[in-house]
């Protein structure tokens, strides 16, 4: 009788140990959403309040506000030419993408799918790249840009510097390399008998990749796809480093000339923040699923 009390208390003392670290857990976790979350609510708060209000308070931006509303985000819209650089960054975002997936797709289907001497290699290669700094090269980069001609319907100056072209391939060039290893990953794991069955059937070796492999990679290309808009999206350095003209540049090089020598409006350049960051969002809250699978993607196979 009294191995059953003891078997009950200690059953009983479990479960509040659990039922104390659940606890435990959730207030840290809490705790960790609020100081996660604390920068951009403060930036919202920062964004809905006047100029005049930060600077004749005392407090400044930590004082209760008598005063929200839009007019911040509508100058953003009007002075700062929103829509112009928005679309200037989905002319550089979008065909980077696409041309990223399009090329690693392919020679992740020729290292997965033939063995040959050099393709371990060339996985090496293209991986190694992801793990060279972009300031190491910008100097010969520049120079390079500077000297390599490009036709006239590409370009407004006949060479590759200061043109769309230019920003789009130094993106796909530094992303191939991860979406090559990933995707070859993921290839890994198709079954072969597939690719077999298509070519017994006669299928060609370009029929096999769009018909067949590819249908079946989807899941690994939307999760790309989207860590890729978000990567792309928010580049900062090669926008700045690779544009001489202001009105060419994407917007999170636009935000730049928010901040002045002498003078800087901290509500604008939040409105503009916030502006500038709902297309991620969107497309995070849209694609949350791939974009978490995305993290984890390629790390195993088979």
């Amino acid at each position: 009788m009294s191995a059953v009390v003891l078997a009950g208390q200690r059953t009983t003392h479990n479960r509040a140990q659990r039922r104390l670290s659940r606890v435990a857990l959730y207030i840290f976790l809490t705790a960790l959403a609020i100081i996660f979350a604390w920068p951009l609510l403060y930036t919202v708060y920062t964004a809905l309040r006047p100029f005049g209000e930060i600077v004749n308070n005392p407090n400044g931006a930590f004082s209760t506000p008598a005063t929200l509303n839009l007019n911040n985000f509508i100058t953003f819209w009007n002075s700062a030419d929103y829509p112009h650089f928005f679309w200037n960054t989905m002319v550089i975002t979008l065909p980077a993408i696409v041309l990223t997936l399009w090329v690693s797709s392919m020679l992740a289907f020729a290292i997965s799918r033939f063995s040959w001497r050099f393709n371990l290699l060339v996985l090496m290669i293209f991986t190694a790249g992801n793990l060279l700094p972009p300031q190491v090269i910008i100097v010969p980069l520049y120079r390079l840009y500077n000297l390599l001609p490009v036709p006239a319907p590409f370009s407004d100056n006949g060479i590759m510097y200061d043109q769309v072209l230019g920003l789009i391939l130094i993106h796909a060039t530094f992303q191939t390399g991860f979406c090559t290893f990933v995707l070859s990953n993921y290839m890994k794991t198709l079954s072969k008998e597939l690719v077999e069955a298509a070519m017994i059937d006669g299928a060609g070796i370009f029929t096999i990749y769009s018909r067949v492999v590819m249908p079946l990679v989807r899941p690994a290309l939307a999760a790309l796809g989207t860590l890729l808009f978000v990567w792309i999206y928010n580049d900062f350095f090669w926008s700045v480093m690779l544009f001489k003209s202001g009105d060419k540049r994407p917007i999170t090089a636009a935000l730049n000339n928010l901040s002045g020598t002498f003078f800087t409006d901290p509500t604008l350049v939040a409105a503009g923040s916030l502006m500038a960051a709902i297309p991620t969002i969107v497309i995070y809250l849209l694609l949350q699923r791939y974009f978490i699978s995305g993290l984890t993607l390629g790390s195993a196979k088979g």
